[in-house]
């Protein structure tokens, strides 16, 4: 709920501001601002997702796991929507998630925040109670017997039925 309210209040903030600079400029500069920094997410996102694709790929082909280059195709992604959506609020966040140095910066404020929080969350009597009893579900699942199911081999022909 509190996300939903953010969001609500920055999307309203958004388009006062855009409303606001456009009576001051005009409205054909204000659209051109617009459709111009829609172009740019879009020119910007191609190069960037191309050569976040290909380390994404040469990790995999190293047996790693790319968990770098998922961040950063997320980024893009959410960047690429906000530079869609008109406003200069969300365009100037839109650019920042997609120039690497401010992606970066926004990452590990995200993790401090993450990390933050975490140790924030300290088990109460009943969260250690909850716990205890999920392990000892998942202990007993665990010790339940063989799990029936088809085999299929991949080098044999499929038989027909």
């Amino acid at each position: 709920m509190p996300i939903l309210i953010f969001i609500s209040l920055f999307t309203l903030l958004d388009f006062v501001v855009l409303f606001s600079i456009g009576s001051q400029i005009g409205l054909l500069t204000t659209l051109l601002l617009v459709l111009g920094t829609g172009f740019v997410g879009l020119h910007l996102i191609r190069k960037e997702g191309v050569s976040t694709f290909a380390r994404a790929r040469q990790r995999m082909q190293a047996g790693e796991i790319p968990s770098s280059e998922l961040l950063t195709g997320a980024a893009l992604i959410f960047g690429g929507a906000l530079l869609m959506a008109p406003g200069f609020l969300s365009d100037a966040l839109g650019l920042a998630c997609l120039i690497p140095s401010a992606r970066q910066l926004m990452f590990k404020a995200l993790t401090w925040l993450g990390l933050k929080k975490i140790a924030g969350q300290q088990p109460g009597p009943s969260d250690s109670s909850d716990q205890t009893n999920q392990n000892q579900n998942r202990q007993s699942s665990q010790q339940d017997g063989p799990i029936e199911g088809d085999f299929i081999s991949r080098d044999e022909p499929r038989r027909r039925r």
